[in-house]
């Protein structure tokens, strides 16, 4: 059965691209969200296998919303994005509960590796 992927990035584009990258891999985009709020908002909604969850957007980031999501629900899969160059924001994701961080510009195959890595 196809697994249910929620994408949080404040950038429309890059929720297109990774959903791009899913769909064509036989993974259902439940839900997009442009920031934490939206995305802690839509992961109780639709309770999705894994959350691919931008590191820095407005409102709310997405350390906030990791940590707000696994204290719903502890067993939630997140997988964090960030730009180059925020180690100390990937280490406090991972630290927060994260299973996997993706740097941008992604790579198709390393995507596909961490959500395959989380989630099959």
């Amino acid at each position: 059965m196809a697994k249910n992927i929620l994408i949080c990035d404040d950038a429309a584009f890059m929720r297109m691209m990774i959903k791009d990258i899913l769909t064509k891999n036989g993974y259902n985009v439940v839900a997009e969200a442009e920031n934490g709020a939206k995305a802690v908002e839509k992961y109780q909604e639709t309770k999705p296998d894994l959350v691919l969850m931008d590191i820095t957007m407005p409102e709310m980031d997405g350390i906030q919303a990791l940590k707000k999501i696994k204290s719903m629900d502890p067993n939630a899969s997140v997988i964090m994005c960030s730009a180059m160059g925020q180690q100390a924001m990937v280490i406090e994701s991972i630290q927060s509960g994260a299973r996997d961080f993706i740097v941008k510009p992604f790579q198709p195959d390393r995507v596909l590796e961490a959500v395959k890595k989380v989630v099959d």
